[in-house]
């Protein structure tokens, strides 16, 4: 029954029961079954021409995904101070399987038009955040997304050698951060660094993003050196014994 919230994406926005069975092969009365009972639960609701998409009770789980996102519950302080030393927005970029997802976004003096956003989920492999993120993998978790997704590599001129793959990767982790231009939006630049776990891996990437108008007046060595500070800072606080996530 949950796999029909699945089937749920942007072309997918509203969905019919008949349409339902035809996706997951089930029997229509089932497919009612299923819709009723979604329903009753809010994570469905009726929309019109007896189509159906997801309901109310979703945002109440964002809600209370924000709040227990350990991320966000620690650093929202350090994003803050950011935007601040910056005036660019900030993003929280987090990786779930092979799912990229900016979780929080803080924007600055003069906000840029993003095209991604909080549970839209963007390309694996393009810009800054992505990147850094893969960056933190050992060889054999990076070989499987290599395996997996060897189609994509081209489109986002990254090798389709595993050696040099894997290189490509391992530098980004010896500088600790990645600067993207035009990569992910054409109109937008970005600095990422990783925030990074005690055994190697990442909780997030930490991002500033700007216009790549600016470009000729913004001294990106500095914006490096400012969001790899925060993301240490962001890091330390995350791994204190005492501030460690619960279970």
């Amino acid at each position: 029954m949950l796999n029909v919230l699945d089937l749920f994406d942007e072309t997918n926005l509203g969905l019919t029961p008949e349409g339902i069975a035809a996706k997951l092969g089930v029997s229509l009365p089932t497919s009612y079954r299923y819709v009723r009972l979604l329903l009753q639960a809010g994570l469905l609701q009726r929309v019109e021409d007896s189509r159906y998409s997801l309901g109310p009770r979703v945002i109440l789980l964002d809600y209370y995904i924000r709040k227990a996102d350990p991320v966000l519950r620690v650093g929202l302080p350090i994003i803050r101070e950011l935007v601040e030393a910056t005036g660019f927005d900030c993003v929280v970029t987090e990786l779930f399987g092979m799912q990229v997802l900016d979780t929080y976004r803080e924007v600055g003096e003069s906000p840029e038009e993003l095209a991604y956003g909080r549970g839209r989920p963007r390309p694996l492999f393009g810009g800054a955040a992505p990147k850094v993120l893969l960056s933190t993998f050992g060889p054999a978790q990076l070989k499987k997304v290599f395996e997996a997704r060897r189609d994509e590599l081209a489109r986002h001129d990254l090798p389709t050698d595993w050696s040099e793959f894997r290189r490509y990767f391992s530098a980004i982790r010896k500088a600790g951060h990645y600067v993207s231009v035009g990569q992910l939006e054409p109109q937008l630049a970005a600095v990422a660094a990783p925030i990074l776990k005690p055994d190697g891996g990442a909780w997030a990437a930490l991002s500033v993003v700007f216009n790549t108008s600016r470009l000729a007046i913004v001294d990106v060595q500095k914006l490096v050196l400012l969001v790899t500070d925060a993301s240490t800072r962001f890091a330390a606080r995350l791994n204190e014994p005492s501030r460690a996530p619960r279970p």
